[in-house]
């Protein structure tokens, strides 16, 4: 064995709970975990780290972010607390649009130098993986620096980054009134490009952004090019956008306030993870919760994810969407947990890698100055983290 950390609580987040282990011990060989269980019963080490009680959880996943840009958005908020919507201001050619022009003048080494701060509050945090999705660039060239730069990210932090084609954000303003032309470049240009480089594809399902058949080509396109899909669906309307993204066999379906029965029922029969954003819901001041309830009963795995962006959600928190799940969306501690564990790792098509101790997982860990994992959700503004432990390295 290469390292133990021993004397410590386990969530190992296994089964359907959060799977405590009193007096646990977790042991890893070459960045695997090998053994998670009581100490009693731990294999030896060449290294042995006394946790002194504290609680051990998967490393914490963000699986929706959008943490590659250049410039904010600041304006646009002042904007919306003298009353105007976040329709209105796109239109205006702010929101995206503006963050495009913004992220087009940046160069990739720029791009990654100012994404770099934000990508450090989440890894102080306890977060080991992220997925980061371009979409301000809305050119060929333009989304593939994006996606580069979200890869030189993970080669300088210790942390698991898996890129997202989100191509389809946004008509850009060259395509003004020809949608289904930007669409053919989408899926004819700027997806088999990104092959290599992205590890999926998504688009932005909505009034603002692109119809539902507009956004099944994407998906399409994305399927036969290899890449599995995700959609940003039923934020703001009921466009039936989640049952399109269970239709393609979607890892995952995001935001949902507006999802329908029908929806949640399509999702539970593909599989595809709900990802709820309560820093989105919370700044725009929204009022339609997300189904909760709905998603409990049809059996939906519910992941929890900050989307980090300039203009809709700008937290580097993760921890602060937990006690947002929780107070605004109803969701217990136990559910929260999952979702930036187990479920988040489910949204990326990770599951066999990453989100609970178990042998043959990495050995991504996040140890805690806690006294019950209830703590998490419960605080506002508090970081407990003691440790970060990504492949089984000390970071």
């Amino acid at each position: 064995m290469d390292r133990l950390w021993t004397n410590a609580r386990l969530a190992t987040m296994a089964g359907d709970g959060i799977g405590l282990i009193e007096d646990g011990a977790i042991a890893c060989r070459d960045g695997r975990i090998v053994y998670a269980g009581p100490s009693g019963s731990a294999p030896k080490a060449a290294e042995t780290i006394d946790c002194e009680g504290r609680w051990i959880t998967p490393g914490l996943i963000d699986c929706h972010t959008h943490l590659v840009h250049a410039g904010d958005r600041a304006n646009e908020w002042a904007m919306r607390l003298e009353g105007a919507s976040y329709e209105e201001i796109a239109r205006a050619g702010g929101g995206i649009l503006s963050t495009m022009r913004a992220t087009r003048a940046a160069s990739e080494a720029e791009l990654v130098e100012t994404a770099l701060p934000r990508l450090d509050a989440l890894l102080a945090e306890g977060v080991t993986t992220i997925e980061i999705k371009s979409g301000y660039g809305l050119t060929v060239e333009d989304e593939l620096k994006m996606l580069r730069a979200t890869r030189a990210l993970g080669d300088v932090r210790d942390v698991r980054v898996t890129p997202t084609l989100l191509g389809a954000h946004a008509v850009p303003p060259e395509y003004a009134g020809r949608a289904a032309a930007y669409v053919d470049l989408v899926c004819d240009e700027m997806i088999p490009a990104s092959v290599g480089l992205a590890d999926a594809v998504d688009a932005f399902c909505e009034g603002i952004g692109f119809t539902p058949e507009q956004s099944g080509r994407v998906l399409a396109a994305a399927r036969r090019a290899g890449l599995p899909v995700k959609l940003h669906a039923e934020q703001l309307s009921a466009l039936g956008g989640a049952s399109l993204a269970a239709s393609h066999g979607a890892l995952s379906a995001d935001h949902l306030e507006h999802a329908s029965e029908a929806d949640i029922r399509a999702m539970a029969a593909a599989g595809t993870v709900a990802v709820l954003l309560p820093g989105a819901y919370y700044f725009m001041r929204e009022t339609d919760l997300p189904p909760v309830g709905l998603f409990r009963a049809h059996g939906v795995p519910i992941a929890i994810a900050t989307d980090c962006n300039p203009g809709t959600s700008p937290t580097t928190s993760l921890l602060l969407m937990l006690n947002m799940s929780a107070t605004l969306f109803g969701l217990t501690v136990t559910e929260a947990l999952r979702g930036v564990t187990v479920n988040a790792a489910g949204a990326l098509g990770l599951a066999d890698e990453i989100g609970t101790l178990d042998p043959g997982k990495a050995c991504d860990l996040a140890i805690w100055d806690i006294r019950d994992p209830a703590e998490l959700v419960y605080r506002i503004g508090f970081n407990p983290l003691h440790m970060r432990v990504k492949d089984g390295r000390c970071c």
